[in-house]
C-alpha cells in the first residue's frame, strides 16, 4: 500500500490505507470504473456439523431457513435486550445434514466479542472455527467491475446473482467469489487464503481499469448509499428497528434478542445539508426550539450529490419532522430530512447478461 502511495492510520489492529492518491478521485473511480479495496480485517468464522442451522437460527437475526446453499444474508446478532452486538453477513455453504455449513463474516473490531458471544450459546457437538487470521478478502466495486473480474480470473461469473455467491479454485487455491460489497455499485467480495492475497492483488492492480481505495472513500461511498457503519451508527444501545432495518426483522421463530424489538426510543433519520459543510459524528441535532433531540452518528460531503449527508439518532417522538439544526462545533447547520438511499443510481442491483 505504502509502494501506490497510501496514507496509513490502524484499524481494527491493522495498519491500514485511508487514501492513495485522493478521496474524491477514488471515490470517483469506484462510481464510474473498479476500485479494489483491501479488506482482510474483515472477521470470518466457519460453523459446521448436523444442527447448525437450528442451532445458529436461535442467535442471529437472519431466518436460516429460507438461507439456501450459495447465497448470503445481511443481518444482525443482538443482545439480550436486543441492542446491535454487531451486523453481519452469514453465507450458507452447505445445507446436507452432516456437511451443513457456513460462513459468518463479522467487522474486524467485533471480531473477538463476536466469536465469544456467538460459541457461548452454541451446543458442544458443533465446531465453529475462527478462520480470519488465515483468511484473506478482497473487494472488487464499479460498474466494470465484472468485465475486469472474468479476465483476471479466466472465467465467467455473469450468472452470479446480488447476494449469492459460489466457491470455487483458481490456480490451486480456494476461492470464495460473492457477489455483494459497500459501495452501492457492481461489486464481488473475494474471499481466499491469506498467503494468496497479494498475488490476487497484484492481478487485480495490473488491470488498467482498476484503481486503489482507501478507507476514507470506502466510507463516503456507504454514507451515500444510506449503508450503517457499525460503531457509529448501529452500537448495542439500538436495537435494528431503531436503525431502520425493521423490515427485514421478520424472522418468525425466538432468537437472542427479538424481545427487544418493541423498544424504539430513538431512530436514525437520513439527512441533507446544502453547501460543502459537513456534519460531524457527535454533533449535536436540534428542533426548531433550540432544543437537542438527537446527534449524529455520520456526516460527510457527499461527492457525488456535491452536497453534505449525515445519518443521526433523533428522539422518537420527534423523528417525522422535516427540519432540524446541526449544531457542529463551528456552526449551526440546517438540515432537511432525506431518504434512503441518497444516491440511488447505484449498479449493484444491475442485471448482467
Amino acid at each position: 500500500h505504502r509502494a501506490n502511495g497510501a496514507k496509513m492510520a490502524p484499524f481494527a489492529g491493522f495498519d491500514m490505507p485511508v487514501q492513495y492518491s485522493s478521496i474524491l478521485v477514488e471515490h470517483e473511480h469506484t462510481r464510474t470504473r473498479v476500485g479494489i479495496f483491501d479488506i482482510c480485517h474483515m472477521g470470518e468464522f466457519l460453523l459446521k456439523g448436523n444442527g447448525a442451522k437450528e442451532a445458529l437460527n436461535t442467535i442471529v437475526s437472519h431466518d436460516l431457513d429460507t438461507l439456501a446453499a450459495g447465497k448470503c444474508r445481511y443481518g444482525f446478532l443482538l443482545n439480550q435486550s436486543g441492542g446491535i452486538v454487531d451486523d453481519m453477513i452469514v453465507y450458507c455453504l452447505a445445507r446436507e445434514a452432516e456437511t451443513t455449513a457456513y460462513m459468518i463474516v463479522v467487522n474486524g473490531a467485533c471480531e473477538e466479542k463476536d466469536f465469544t458471544h456467538i460459541a457461548s450459546q452454541l451446543p458442544s457437538s458443533l465446531a465453529l472455527e475462527n478462520i480470519s487470521s488465515k483468511t484473506g478478502k478482497i473487494d472488487v466495486q464499479g460498474p466494470q467491475s465484472l468485465a475486469v473480474l472474468n479476465d483476471v480470473l479466466g472465467s465467467s461469473w455473469n450468472h452470479l446473482k446480488y447476494f449469492n455467491f459460489e466457491e470455487t479454485s483458481h490456480n490451486g487455491h480456494s476461492l470464495i467469489v460473492s457477489r455483494t460489497g459497500y459501495t452501492g455499485e457492481l461489486g464481488y467480495e473475494l474471499y481466499l487464503p491469506e498467503d494468496k492475497t497479494l498475488d490476487m492483488w497484484e492481478k487485480l492492480m495490473a488491470d488498467e481499469r482498476v484503481a486503489p481505495v482507501g478507507l476514507g472513500a470506502r466510507d463516503t461511498l456507504r454514507l451515500e448509499c444510506g449503508y450503517p457503519l457499525y460503531g457509529q451508527d448501529l452500537d448495542d444501545k439500538h436495537n435494528p428497528v431503531e436503525a431502520g432495518y425493521g423490515w427485514l426483522m421478520k424472522k418468525e421463530i425466538a432468537y437472542t434478542g427479538k424481545a427487544g424489538l418493541d423498544v424504539q426510543r430513538e431512530i436514525l433519520v437520513p439527512l441533507t445539508i446544502a453547501g460543502r459543510r459537513s456534519a460531524r459524528h457527535d454533533d449535536l441535532v436540534l428542533d426548531a426550539s433550540g432544543s437537542e433531540i438527537g446527534r449524529v452518528t455520520s456526516g460527510s460531503f457527499s461527492p457525488t450529490l456535491g452536497h453534505c449527508l449525515a445519518l443521526a439518532y433523533i428522539r422518537a417522538d420527534t423523528a417525522e419532522k422535516q427540519s432540524y439544526i446541526v449544531k457542529g462545533a463551528r456552526a449551526e447547520l440546517e438540515a432537511k430530512k432525506g431518504e434512503l438511499p441518497f444516491y440511488k443510481e447505484g449498479t449493484a442491483r444491475k442485471k448482467v447478461e
